[in-house]
């Protein structure tokens, strides 16, 4: 039996691409142009076996929808497709319960990787919240997979990330938080952002998921320094609450 595929995303022409992608990789596929006509076409999840969620769409956006997808199915395996990504948006996505965050525009390799990680991905339901939860997973638009490697010998200033190349080849990858950029965060918002914040980690994989992209490769020395904060990101630093 064919994996079936929800795409929700109010533009129509977005749609017929990753439907076409999506049914040439052998899944059955249907449309929705919105959140509500999501929701209604997917039920109670049991005919599904993944969404894919556009998050900007007017009236009920993609965030709104995929709480109430989880409501209507704690299991639902929901890749998150956006043009307007932000740490903020991938953190709450993944709050929420999102498998997977994608940005816009992706190549049909990409999308049917990020729907191929989603469906292999194991499912944590809310009994299971006392076990240890799954890696976040970020796939870049050239299809890279990075996830986040809970490592408890790890110094507070550190982040070691498992990259999967296109490939399939797995390397491990260390970004370090230099202190000047903790220094400038400490400055510009007034109050002290630890090494161990989770906004570093954030920010310390935004730093590697951009390499990936405009390098195109792995990192020669396994090993990247954040030094410099994109000050567009300082408003987000100043929301931070861990």
């Amino acid at each position: 039996m064919k994996d079936r595929i929800l795409i929700i995303d109010d533009e129509q022409h977005i749609r017929t691409m990753m439907r076409l992608t999506l049914e040439a990789a052998g899944y059955e596929v249907a449309e929705a142009q919105d959140g509500p006509e999501g929701l209604r076409l997917y039920g109670d999840g049991s005919n599904w076996s993944a969404v894919v969620l556009d998050q900007r769409m007017p009236g009920m956006d993609g965030l709104e929808t995929l709480r109430k997808l989880k409501a209507q199915n704690e299991n639902a395996r929901v890749v998150m497709a956006t043009a307007y990504a932000s740490i903020e948006l991938a953190v709450d996505a993944m709050k929420f319960g999102a498998t997977d965050f994608v940005r816009k525009p992706m190549t049909p390799e990409v999308l049917r990787n990020a729907v191929t990680a989603a469906l292999t991905k194991p499912i944590i339901s809310a009994a299971q919240t006392s076990q240890p939860q799954p890696l976040i997973q970020t796939v870049t638009m050239n299809g890279y997979t990075i996830l986040d490697e809970q490592t408890p010998t790890i110094e507070a200033h550190q982040r070691r990330f498992i990259v999967l190349s296109p490939e399939g080849q797995k390397h491990d990858v260390l970004i370090e938080i230099d202190t000047e950029a903790i220094g400038y965060v400490e400055r510009m918002i007034g109050r002290r952002l630890p090494a161990d914040s989770s906004f570093w980690t954030s920010e310390a994989r935004r730093l590697l998921s951009d390499f990936l992209w405009n390098e195109r490769k792995v990192p020669a020395t396994r090993r990247l320094v954040l030094q410099n904060l994109d000050p567009d990101k300082v408003p987000a630093a100043a929301r931070w609450r861990n």
